[in-house]
This record gives C-alpha cells, structure tokens and sequence, in this order.
C-alpha cells in the first residue's frame, strides 16, 4: 500500500543563493570552456555535483591544487580570505559564487573585529560556511553550537561581545543558544540584521505545516547538506516520521504501511527533477491526491558576479 494522498511543501527545493552558484558554474562553462575547477562541492548536492562533473566542471578541496591561470569558482557557502590570496597568487581566473547572504555575514564579522568586539559564531563545527566566516577574523571569533558551548566560553570581561550565525540554522535551532549568550553576556551586542537565510526558515515553516497536516515526511537532499538534514529533525521534533533520501531509488516501499497521508519537501540544494521523480513514483503506485501546501512566495534573485557577466557578453559579442 502507498499513502493515498501527497502533500507537497512550497516553497522547497533551490533557493536564490544555490540556484545562481549552479547557474554561475553552468556560463563559466560556457564562456570560458572546459575545464573549470571549483573549490569544494558547489553545493551540498551529490547530484547537482555529478551533473556539473559531466559537463567539465573538476571539484577540488583546495585551490592550490588547480594549475597556474585555470578557471575557478568558489563555492556558495564561502571562503576563507587566504583562499582568495593563494587563487591570485595562482593567477586565476577566480570567479566567487559565494552566496550574497553569506557574504553579508562575513562583511559583518570584519567589521566587528575593526571594531574590538569579541565575535561568538553559532554554527556547526566543520561546515565549510563557518570554515569560511571564521576566516574572516579568526582572532576575534570562538564558535559555539549548544548552551552548554557558551556556558564553557572564556572571553575578556573588558571586551564587548557580539554573536553571528551559520546561516542555514533556522530561528528554532538559535533560540536557545542566543538566549544563554544574553544571560552569561548582559551588554550583548546584537546583530544589526538577521543572519538567518530566509530560504532555510521558509522550508524549516513549510515542514512544520506539513507535520500538522501527515503522516510521514519525505526529504529529497544529500547526507551532505546540513539544511536537509534539519528538515527531517524539524519533522521528526514533531513526532513526525521521516526519511532523507538523495533520490527515487532510496524509497522504501515498507516505509508506508498504514500511512495515508506523506508530506514531500527537498533541501535548498537539491534539484527539483529529483522531486518530480518522486512524484511520479508515487502516483504510479496508486496515489490518487497530490496537492501543494504553500507557506509564502519567494521572488528573491542574485545577480551573477561582475567579471562573469563581463566575459558572458564579451562571449555573445564575438
């Protein structure tokens, strides 16, 4: 037996940040030729990555492994400024797909430093934005993840205190966090913006309309993004069942017994193909309602960055 009815998430899927690195890496493709290196996975997508492999692009983890005068992108979650330095010493042809709201932060976190503030970054440990934001004033920023991380820090009483965020946390995973820093912290300083990416709460408040409304939670995404990955806890904090699958061929059919209603959503990187193909599975198994549960429009776009678009018309002129 499969679910009966199939409710799907709006918004989901690509948000503005990721749909324009893919996009970046598809016209420098384009206007430059193959191949075209990129630092780290341009987004946490293993599908997305495979897809752009074959077209020519080469995914590497650091930038002096790309040859003298070569091509290269920087990912979107954002990079350290000795990346920057080693990709022009290298003489590349560096083109920045950073997303803009990430880079946002990383202007903030400078400008905090230059001002003397200790700077505390709530993020997970390792994740190649926090890698990047760090590196932006890494005398001035100690991350933390839980309470208990701030509860554990030492900094200069003398010092005044700010914090920023990883952006793809959500509202609900900061809270908590930034409640102990005003405790331990009474003249905190608080950002003057909200770091969080306004893709990552719309799917994180889609979610939680669908959990309301199923019985079981489908997440098209990889292991590798960590926004995904919350979209299932943001369910499973609900007493919601739910499952992460990379695509169509992860689906479990014994998952579905007794179910009568699943809600469908993807992570901020993950294609909307692979969902369709999930929809299409569903209904040719006998599912008879498919309907959209939509929380808010998004009309957000980025534009390419400077020296790309410069070569693209170059290109178009010629």
């Amino acid at each position: 037996m499969v679910p009966h009815t199939l409710l799907l998430a709006a918004p989901r899927g690509f948000c503005a940040g990721v749909d324009r690195a893919v996009l970046i890496v598809e016209k420098a493709l384009e206007a430059y030729g193959a191949p075209v290196y990129v630092r780290h996975e341009i987004v946490h997508n293993k599908h997305v990555v495979e897809t752009l492999r074959r077209k020519g692009a080469v995914f590497v983890e650091d930038e002096t492994e790309v040859p003298e005068d070569a091509v290269i992108v920087f990912s979107a979650h954002g990079s350290p400024p000795e990346a920057f330095e080693n990709s022009k010493r290298l003489g590349h042809t560096l083109i920045d797909a950073t997303c803009p709201l990430v880079t946002k932060v990383h202007h903030e976190a400078r400008r905090y430093a230059r001002d003397g503030l200790d700077i505390v970054m709530i993020g997970h440990d390792g994740h190649q934005e926090v890698v990047g934001t760090m590196g932006q004033s890494p005398d001035n920023i100690t991350l933390v993840e839980t309470p208990e991380d701030v509860d554990a820090l030492e900094l200069d009483p003398d010092r005044p205190v700010t914090y920023i965020t990883q952006t793809t946390l959500s509202m609900d995973e900061t809270a908590s966090v930034v409640d102990r820093l005003n405790e331990r912290f009474p003249g905190l300083r608080q950002p003057k913006s909200d770091d969080i990416c306004y893709a990552t709460q719309n799917r994180q408040d889609a979610v939680k309309q669908l959990a309301e409304r199923c019985d079981m939670v489908l997440v098209v995404g990889s292991q590798t993004s960590s926004n995904s990955k919350r979209l299932v806890e943001v369910s499973k904090d609900r007493s919601v069942p739910a499952y992460l699958i990379d695509d169509v061929s992860e689906i479990d059919a014994s998952w579905f017994d007794g179910v009568g209603t699943i809600g469908l959503t993807s992570g901020a990187s993950a294609p909307e193909v692979l969902v369709e193909e999930v929809i299409d599975w569903f209904k040719a198994r006998g599912t008879e309602t498919v309907d959209t549960v939509l929380v808010v429009d998004e009309d957000v776009e980025f534009s390419m960055p400077s020296n790309l678009a410069r070569k693209l018309m170059e290109t178009t002129a010629g």
